[in-house]
This record gives structure tokens, C-alpha cells and sequence, in this order.
């Protein structure tokens, strides 16, 4: 049955239908809604989750590596300067192998403060060693929650889940949203089996150890075959839940009216909404331009990208925060994948969005007339007053 919800309610919901052991959270804007609608739903009992209400979002996510240590399914969400205070522990969650599931609701991180929507909190956490995730709809954020929880407790991933969505954008706008009964989920995330968990007294296990230069190395090495793993297992989730929702997930990446694009633009999140308005506007007009929306971007699918852009001339990468001395984070993951091919686009980088500064249709219309002329590997900017 169809509902009208924000996007905050969406992800509640997923989490409602998931029913984690314990939900350890603390407000900010723009997540606090999350967090306010899963409380409701405990206090009315209609969930049996251990909600942890902590000081700070540094304990939030210390509560949820300790609930999941010991066996607990855990989730949990925040964003923006929440989640710069917990990144400590993030790296710590992700090292220790914790499939911990948190909806980040995207926001400009400080300074100047801002509580709007870019993507510099989710770039904070790139390389924490946790899956990210990004949803263009609130239908997205609800169905990667529930396809988050399978690709994090997998035995070859076992690593904490990032579901992206854009702040007041995606969180606080009401969209139609289809979601799925309640038992259908719980049959689909299944059972939770723990690994290793410190309550098993009769199995003791060692948890969050100091390494010494001896046995460092090859720990990260381990964690990064739990990377390693989670392509495969995306793709299979992926499948599984496309048969039970009806609704067509395939693949690492939504390619938009590609097959035969001359021009394409590449973006994560809200974004890619607009973006297909334009295309669709410009097809109409004769023009060959295509869309190439991330889903996956950590890991980041780069020999899928580099199938899907190979036959395009000339493509727009679109970030939602600056790379300070460098160029975007996203640019680099797409244009490094093309480094050993002989046959590759012209890539231009565009920065966009930054605080919530809207980008619309007409701004994107001439991104893909700007690709006309515009020279390989230039930085430009989208909206900006200059």
C-alpha cells in the first residue's frame, strides 16, 4: 500500500519493520526525526528495541560497538558535525567488524555553521572502512535500510552500513512511499547470528586488542577483504529484494538513458531527480545526454563505471562538497578507474549544492551544454556567486 511520508518516517519505518535489539542515538538536525519517530514506537511498545538515549553522538556510537561486541543487532543515525564527533569510533566500529547500520542524514559540515544539505559529512567518513550507500527518493532510503542490514551482518562483510540521505531535501519532504508488511521485512533480514559475541562466556573471544606492528598490518588487510567481499553480496541482496519489492535494483548504479549518451553527468543523491527532468527534456530535443547515478560508492564499483562511460565523450562529475587542494572526491573515484584505459571520456568536475543551495533544472541543462567546450579536467562550479 502506497503512503505519503518524509523521509525521515521512511527510514523509521524500515527500522520499525527491522526491530534491532538496541538503537543507540542522540538529536540533531537533520536526523533527530529518525530518532523521535523510533522513540515513539518503543515507548508506545510497538517495538521491543533497547533504546539508549546518550550525551553525545561519540556515545552513541561507543553504545552501539558495545551492544553489537555483544551480540546485539544494533542501528543508529545522525549527521553532520554528529557524526564528526563520532568518527573515532566509527573507524573503530568498522575495525572490529561490528555490522552496525546508520542512516546519515546528509549536512554541510561547519564551519560557517550550517544546517542544510551537502555531502562534506559523508566525505569525512570515506575511508573509515564502512559501505556507503546514497538514495535519490525516501522509496531509496527505505528499501537501503532494509538491504543494508543483510549486506552489513553478511559472514563475508560484517562491517557497519551507511545509508545516505539528503538532509531536509530527502528527510523532512513528503514523497509517495511504497513500503513493504511488516512480516515480509522481518522474513527478509532474517534471524540476527552474532560472531563472536563477548556474552558467549562458553567461547571466549578477545575484543578490540592494541596491535603492535606485528599483527597490524595484516588486520587491516582482514578488514579490507570484508570490503573486498561486498560487491558480490550488494548483487545478491540486491536480486533478492528487487523479487520481493517489485521494484527494479540492479546493479551498483542506476544508468539513466545512457546506452547511447554522448554527454552524461555523474551524481549521488537527491540530485540525480533533477538531473533525469533534464535529460528527458534534452533527449526531447534531439540531444544525447545520459545520467550515471551512484548507488554504491564504497566500495566504489570502478570496473562497472568504467563499462557503463566507456562509449560517452564527455562527462560532468558531480560534488556535493570540495576536496580542499584537490579535486572531488567523486571525480577522482570515476576518473581513476579510467587511468590503464585507452578508451576514455573527457571528464570535467563540477561543484554544487554546498549548504543547500539549490541546483536546478536550467543549471544542469547547461552543465551538458557547457561539456560542449569545456577542457578536460577543469574544476567548475554550479550556483556560485564569483
Amino acid at each position: 500500500m502506497k503512503k505519503t511520508m518524509t523521509g525521515h518516517k521512511a527510514v523509521a519505518e524500515a527500522m520499525r519493520q527491522i526491530e534491532p535489539d538496541v538503537v543507540a542515538v542522540y538529536p540533531i538536525t537533520p536526523q533527530s526525526e529518525i530518532a523521535e519517530y523510533y522513540a515513539q514506537y518503543v515507548a508506545d511498545g510497538i517495538v521491543h528495541t533497547e533504546l539508549v538515549p546518550v550525551e553525545s553522538e561519540h556515545s552513541a556510537m561507543s553504545a552501539c560497538v558495545g551492544a553489537a561486541a555483544a551480540g546485539a543487532r544494533v542501528m543508529t543515525a545522525t549527521a553532520s558535525q554528529g557524526l564528526a564527533l563520532m568518527i573515532e569510533i566509527v573507524y573503530i566500529a568498522a575495525s572490529m567488524r561490528l555490522p552496525i547500520v546508520m542512516a546519515l542524514a546528509n549536512r554541510a559540515l561547519s564551519g560557517p555553521i550550517n544546517i542544510h544539505c551537502d555531502h562534506s559529512d559523508a566525505y569525512l567518513a570515506r575511508d573509515a572502512g564502512v559501505v556507503h550507500i546514497f538514495a535519490e527518493s525516501a522509496q531509496e532510503a527505505y528499501d537501503w535500510m532494509i538491504m543494508a542490514q543483510r549486506i552489513a551482518e553478511h559472514e563475508n562483510v560484517r562491517l557497519p552500513v551507511v545509508v545516505n540521505l539528503d538532509g531536509f531535501t530527502l528527510t523532512h519532504s513528503v514523497q509517495v512511499v511504497e513500503p513493504l508488511p511488516d512480516e515480509a521485512v522481518k522474513k527478509f533480514v532474517g534471524e540476527f547470528k552474532p560472531a563472536y559475541p563477548l556474552l558467549d562466556v562458553d567461547n571466549p573471544s578477545t575484543w578490540g586488542p592494541f596491535a603492535m606492528p606485528d599483527y597490524y598490518f595484516e588486520l587491516k588487510r582482514a578488514q579490507q577483504a570484508g570490503m573486498e567481499a561486498v560487491p558480490e553480496v550488494y548483487l545478491q541482496v540486491q536480486e533478492e529484494y528487487s523479487k520481493l519489492s517489485g521494484r527494479p535494483y540492479k546493479g551498483f548504479f542506476e544508468a539513466y538513458r545512457l546506452e547511447d549518451a554522448e554527454r552524461a553527468i555523474v551524481v549521488m543523491g537527491s540530485t540525480a531527480g533533477t538531473a533525469k527532468v533534464v535529460v528527458d527534456e534534452l533527449r526531447a530535443k534531439g540531444e544525447k545526454v545520459g545520467l550515471l547515478k551512484v548507488w554504491l560508492w564504497r566500495p566504489f564499483p570502478k570496473e562497472e563505471i568504467v563499462k557503463a562511460l566507456s562509449h560517452v565523450s564527455k562527462v560532468a562529475v558531480l560534488d556535493r562538497a570540495f576536496s580542499f587542494g584537490n579535486m572531488g572526491a567523486l571525480y577522482l573515484d570515476v576518473t581513476s578507474a579510467f587511468v590503464h584505459q585507452d578508451q576514455r571520456p573527457q571528464f570535467v568536475n563540477y561543484i554544487y549544492g554546498l549548504g543547500g543551495r539549490d541546483t536546478t533544472t536550467e543549471q544542469l541543462a547547461q552543465v551538458f551544454e557547457e561539456l560542449k567546450t569545456a577542457q578536460p579536467g577543469e574544476l567548475r562550479y554550479i550556483g556560485l556567486r564569483e
